[in-house]
């Protein structure tokens, strides 16, 4: 989900293809040490001859959850791109790079000879058919804005199966629930429940700052209204991802002079950059009243529950202060 094209930004889904809306399931293993076998988000069972140990992984989301998990990956996609935008479970220094997560190298992946290769559903419907003839592959369903803290649950307790931290992934979702409920409270006892929000990120295209509202049901959404706040952008979003397309012009829509606008920004600050002398810009009630917030560098708003707990933290903090 890096920043892509508005082209792409508007249609209907953000990543290259749906899969089957059928909630992945796990099956216990047979014994101890022995047999797994789970059904990923195709519908399909995979079967290993034991819980995976060295494992790829091709999205960084999934990434994420693995190393929070205590499993180092043998490899991931854009491991540099990953350590700069998600800080929040890092990757050890001796993680190989197997190319870029829209287009990662069947030869790479398959040099490390793996026991399991996790990807995100959409990348690329024909590699997971490509990988399998040397190594079973688990495909998550990444992003559903039906209903995406459902599904990262359930992305969640595939993988801990899949490498066998069934028990730590119990622990990793606890965690986000009562870091969730903590600042739920939080937000009440400062008597800000149901302030509105806008949660954005963008980039600049010749001089134009194009700017991507996340709307109801992207995690960062799902996030925030657990704390008890309101997303204030009614725009049109993606089925999956729950992602918009604007640009300033579009923002002055936000009138209610409450709303606090949240911004995530990486690598390059458009926000700052392309936006600061904007007239239009500062007469934005959230700029007006300096209701502006930059998420910290390196968080990562399509991630796994650390993210999560995470953006979590970081609105409490904004709101409450």
């Amino acid at each position: 989900m890096r920043l892509l094209a508005p082209a792409l930004v508007t249609a209907a889904v953000l990543l290259s293809a749906c899969g089957t809306t059928e909630s992945p399931t796990t099956a216990p293993t047979a014994s101890s040490g022995g047999p797994v076998t789970v059904t990923d988000a195709r519908g399909k069972a995979v079967k290993l001859e034991s819980a995976a140990e060295k494992v790829v992984v091709l999205e960084w989301g999934e990434t994420e959850i693995v190393t929070s998990l205590g499993v180092m990956p043998v490899g991931v996609a854009d491991a540099a791109g990953y350590k700069t935008w998600d800080v929040a479970a890092p990757l050890a220094d001796g993680v190989k790079d197997v190319g870029k997560r829209n287009e990662p190298s069947v030869d790479s992946i398959v040099a490390l000879d793996p026991d399991l290769v996790i990807m995100a559903e959409g990348r690329d419907t024909a590699l997971a058919g490509q990988l399998e003839a040397y190594v079973p592959v688990v495909v998550t369903k990444s992003s559903d804005a039906s209903r995406n803290f459902d599904r990262l649950r359930e992305d969640v307790k595939v993988i801990a199966q899949a490498i066998g931290k069934s028990a730590e992934g119990d622990k990793l979702l606890s965690e986000m629930d009562t870091a969730l409920a903590d600042g739920r409270k939080a937000v009440e006892a400062k008597g800000a429940a149901g302030t509105p929000f806008v949660m954005a990120d963008g980039w600049l295209e010749g001089s134009t700052v194009n700017i991507r509202p996340f709307g109801k049901g992207s995690l960062v959404s799902d996030t925030a209204e657990a704390l008890g706040l309101k997303n204030a952008w009614t725009g049109e979003v993606d089925a999956q991802w729950g992602l918009g397309a604007t640009d300033v012009e579009g923002l002055t829509a936000l009138t209610d002079p409450k709303t606090v606008l949240f911004y995530s920004a990486s690598e390059d600050d458009v926000f700052t950059t392309g936006l600061a002398g904007n007239p239009v810009w500062q007469r934005l009630p959230f700029v007006a009243s300096k209701k502006v917030f930059k998420l910290e560098p390196g968080t990562w708003t399509f991630g796994g529950p650390k993210s999560v707990v995470r953006v979590a933290e970081q609105f409490v903090k904004a709101i409450t202060a």
